[in-house]
């Protein structure tokens, strides 16, 4: 093969593996953003804030106070927020209102004891905590899916300005050989002369 058509061939293959690469970064964008904007809409329209600074329920727990005291006084509107949220201080005050039992641990123990009003009290508290928690937790993990969506995006991005510049210099080279030339050819050896 001639190694002006091995190289624009190349170039050309270049070019479509770029565009690809700009459709998927552009979608990626757009799941990143999509994703982020949802996420945001769903966790404002609760209207959930964390404690205020120097409040009891910030000093509570070692844990509350190293996890939630930097979102003092704030609204809960990202998935960040909203895993500290959940694993940080509805968790705490679950494992202290269930005595570190789980729901599941304190619903079978209720229905053996169908007429305790106080453990029934409990487990329904545990209940609605841990539905709460779950939640958040879900809007946290498609919070993380459109960060890794940028992350993938800008990877994309640059894949295809790297295979453009490939494509270019794929094509300025093969101006510069010779239209004879031959990709991967043999050296041919010139035929001996045998004297007989």
């Amino acid at each position: 093969m001639r190694r002006k058509t091995f190289d624009a061939l190349l170039a050309l293959g270049g070019v479509v593996v770029a565009a690809v690469l700009l459709v998927a970064g552009a979608l990626l964008t757009w799941g990143h953003s999509f994703v982020n904007t949802e996420v945001h809409n769903q966790l404002a329209a609760q209207k959930i804030f964390f404690p205020p600074a120097g409040s009891d329920a910030l000093t509570a727990s070692p844990e509350i106070a190293k996890y939630v005291s930097p979102y003092a006084g704030q609204q809960l509107t990202n998935g960040q927020q909203a895993e500290v949220y959940a694993d940080h201080f509805i968790a705490v005050h679950l494992s202290e209102i269930g005595g570190g039992k789980t729901y599941a641990q304190l619903s079978a123990e209720s229905l053996a004891k169908p007429n305790d009003a106080a453990l029934a009290g409990q487990v329904q508290t545990m209940f609605r905590g841990e539905t709460l928690r779950g939640l958040l937790l879900n809007g946290y993990a498609f919070w993380k899916m459109g960060q890794i969506a940028m992350i993938a995006a800008v990877a994309a991005f640059a894949g295809a300005g790297l295979m453009l510049l490939l494509s270019v210099l794929g094509l300025w080279h093969s101006r510069r050989v010779s239209p004879e030339q031959e990709v991967l050819a043999r050296h041919q050896r010139e035929p001996v002369a045998v004297a007989n």
